[in-house]
């Protein structure tokens, strides 16, 4: 029966080396794998049309795929989080026999709308997604546009058939009001408020507070049709508790019906056309999105989605992803490893994402709406994860969303009137998530590669501002917490480098000498990272030393010590020596368990460590880079839902192996530069922006004789002998072709400083 519905046959390409499922699953390991989402988006849109398998606990996409139920199709997402997650929002399902008006609870066994399905019969496909709903034996299909997405179901035979959406349903909560309206015999319009109240980003926590407007068609005519609505109990709280409990189940399966009402506004909403169908019907609902009005909805879907072709619709999805996937292109290597390295390449495009409407309308800091004539605003800056990686990999990749993300931080921070750059933005939220200044990173990193639309004495206000208000100052240090002492002492140099390239001297020597905080917290009795109390006292130390999870953030003082990118050679001064630095830092990964899973060492599941494998070429140990990148490509990444050990984190952890495949990655962003560790692939091409790069593409070759060969014999950049184990972005972006040849064993005379 859907044989005929599972898509459309397409030619080979690299939409076809990607596989969404990598890392869709929030039930792993020592703090969940990659909770990515398998559904329909666009590079860097603003619409995720995706299954939604549970509502509650810590399930940031909305899916995971040990779930074997369905409860809807929402068409906002975000991909790779923790911390309960938000959006979700307009959550669509097809349904047949009597109306249901809660969603039922998978693990719970209770009874509602969402139905059961099979992963065999799920297809994925970058813009694309489909599955079947067992309960009703109605195939669905999702196709995204960038701010607007469409639904096509497959209806059984059916005398009372269905389209019905929960208005309220939020990711980690719920909406606190909602509002539907009819506008005409195909036509729905209206909105859902999201606030800190109803939970979402971080159970409230992160301070979410949005409106998400839509305004939709059904291709069926409107004429039966109605609205469910229910009062929560006096001084319930709409949050996650309360979602995904039993009792919110029984409360919202009461809800009262409201046969051809036309409009309504509460507090807990649904809305449900009816009909009679045919064997194999197809009944199709699309919808535009907004975060600005129902207008700018309207015009998103217009533009987007202005007929209903929904095969022509997956084409356009498929051409933007091929035009993304372009940008880097490979040679080479296993099958698997080809679609790793998409499917990465895939997942560090979804976000920032675009935030305007069609007619460039976006919601602003200071509540109102606005125009941007010079860039695109974004949101979801994910910063303590994705300034090393992910962020480096779009001065590559897409300078302009670079500088689109940096206007937009730099926006946000003046209209907001918070004065300083926020560290994890979430739809113009200070949700203040995580630790360090990550947008100083992002900002100086630009600067010196050359990426520069955006005000830079502006940015450098914004950036001192920011370092003077969460920053070691003149303490030099943050009291019983190493994370933060690190980090704010590698965005202070960060800073030191900006304020070297504007001229600014003063400020140049201020925070380059803030930069060594790093040293006061260094103490040599026990030969490693200790934190100190306000008066200046070491605290005691743990009974398991260094491995002890105490004063870091997501990791423990082992793990977070190595993170001086920015002075090595400092750290290995510390440490007794280059020899003895790197003899430590080769434990730290020998001691790892195969995997790379959540553990006390080389912890590649989270972000602190993520830069340590390339410490190796600034303590003369080239090789030994190269070995433990190519491990961590190896053990940490695989075709398959279980393949990413950790949260993608909005990209960052695709980046890392995207960036790492490829034959380099920064040490330090800020510098310019990217350690050499060698490629994954025989050919990597990189097609540059013309507007920011002087030549049109960089190659990168390996020549191998088994694939066993990772470690660097000799390298040519451009035909002429080359002998170091970094790279500059400045050599990157002139153009031409890096060739190494690689052999089994280390050639320790290559590439050593």
């Amino acid at each position: 029966m859907f044989g005929a519905f599972l898509g459309l046959t397409l030619v080979a390409s690299r939409c076809d080396l990607v596989n969404p499922f990598i890392g869709a699953s929030t039930s792993g390991e020592g703090g969940g794998l990659g909770k990515t989402f398998p559904g329909a988006t666009t590079p860097f849109g603003m619409v995720q049309l995706s299954p939604d398998t549970i509502t509650g606990g810590d399930n940031g996409p909305g899916y995971s795929h040990e779930h074997t139920s369905i409860e809807g199709f929402s068409f906002t997402h975000m991909s790779g989080i923790g911390w309960y997650g938000d959006l979700g929002n307009l959550l669509v399902m097809p349904t047949t026999g009597p109306l249901q008006t809660n969603s039922g609870r998978e693990a719970e066994k209770i009874d509602g709308y969402r139905s059961p399905f099979r992963h065999e019969t799920e297809v994925a496909k970058p813009g694309y997604y489909a599955a079947t709903l067992d309960k009703y034996h109605i195939r669905t299909e999702a196709v995204a546009a960038r701010r607007a997405g469409m639904l096509r179901f497959t209806f059984p035979k059916s005398a009372q058939a269905r389209i019905q959406i929960d208005l309220a349903r939020r990711i980690g909560g719920t909406s606190v009001e909602q509002n539907v309206e009819i506008v005409d015999d195909h036509t729905i319009q209206g909105w859902m408020r999201c606030t800190p109240e109803g939970g979402g980003w971080g159970d409230g926590g992160g301070k979410p507070n949005y409106t998400a407007y839509f305004y939709a068609k059904v291709s069926k005519p409107l004429t039966n049709y109605g609205t469910w609505s229910a009062t929560p109990p006096s001084g319930q709280r709409h949050g996650l508790a309360w979602a995904g409990s039993r009792e919110f189940q029984a409360w919202a399966a009461r809800a009262e019906r409201h046969p051809m009402l036309r409009r309504q506004t509460g507090p807990h909403l649904g809305f449900y056309t009816e009909f009679e169908s045919k064997s194999d019907e197809q009944v199709l609902f699309k919808a535009g999105i907004s975060f600005c009005s129902i207008e700018g909805a309207k015009k998103n879907l217009q533009a987007d989605l202005p007929d209903w072709n929904f095969d022509d619709a997956r084409r356009r999805a498929t051409d933007q992803w091929e035009r993304a996937l372009s940008k880097a292109t490979v040679i080479g290597g296993s099958h698997e490893d080809q679609v790793i390295f998409n499917t990465a390449l895939y997942h560090s495009m979804i976000d920032p994402r675009d935030f305007t409407d069609v007619d460039g309308f976006h919601p602003s800091g200071d509540g109102k709406t606005r125009v941007d004539k010079n860039f695109t605003y974004r949101t979801i800056f994910s910063g303590w994860d994705v300034f090393r990686s992910q962020m480096p990999l779009q001065t590559l990749l897409n300078p302009s969303v670079v500088n689109d993300q940096i206007n937009s931080l730099i926006q946000l921070a003046d209209l907001s009137k918070q004065g300083y750059l926020e560290r994890w933005e979430f739809l113009n939220a200070y949700s203040g998530c995580m630790v360090g200044n990550p947008a100083i990173s992002v900002i100086a990193d630009a600067y010196r590669k050359g990426i520069r639309d955006f005000p830079i004495q502006d940015a450098y206000r914004l950036c001192r501002a920011t370092t003077e208000k969460f920053g070691n100052g003149d303490r030099g240090y943050i009291p019983a917490d190493i994370s933060q002492t690190l980090e704010y002492g590698y965005t202070e140099w960060c800073l030191s480098e900006l304020a070297r390239q504007l001229g600014k001297k003063s400020d140049r020597e201020l925070y380059q000498a803030r930069s060594q905080a790093y040293r006061r917290i260094f103490d040599p009795s026990v030969g490693w990272f200790r934190a100190k109390n306000e008066a200046g006292d070491w605290l005691p130390w743990p009974a398991k030393g260094p491995l002890e999870w105490v004063w870091c953030v997501e990791s423990n003082p082992l793990q977070q010590g190595w993170f001086v990118p920015h002075d090595p050679e400092g750290l290995a001064e510390l440490l007794g020596g280059n020899d003895k630095a790197a003899e430590k830092l080769n434990q730290f990964f020998a001691e790892t368990p195969k995997g790379m899973n959540w553990n006390d060492h080389y912890n590649h599941a989270n972000e602190p460590v993520h830069h340590a494998a390339f410490l190796f070429n600034a303590l003369g140990k080239p090789w030994l880079t190269q070995k433990w990148a190519h491990e961590i490509l190896r053990q940490a990444y695989h075709n398959e839902v279980a393949g990413l050990c950790g949260n993608d984190d909005v990209g960052q952890m695709s980046a890392w192996y995207v960036l790492s495949a490829m034959g380099f990655h920064p040490l330090a962003p800020g510098n310019g530069r990217y350690e050499i560790c060698g490629p994954l692939f025989d050919q990597v091409t990189l097609h540059l922006d013309p507007k920011y790069a002087k030549a049109k593409q960089f190659v990168v070759k390996a020549h191998r004789l088994n694939p066993s060969d990772i470690y660097i014999q000799s390298a040519t950049l451009n035909g002429k002998p080359f002998n170091r184990s970094w790279i500059s972005h400045d050599e990157i972006i002139a153009g031409g072709a890096l060739s190494f040849e690689l052999g089994p064993e280390p050639n320790r005379r290559w590439g050593v400083r």
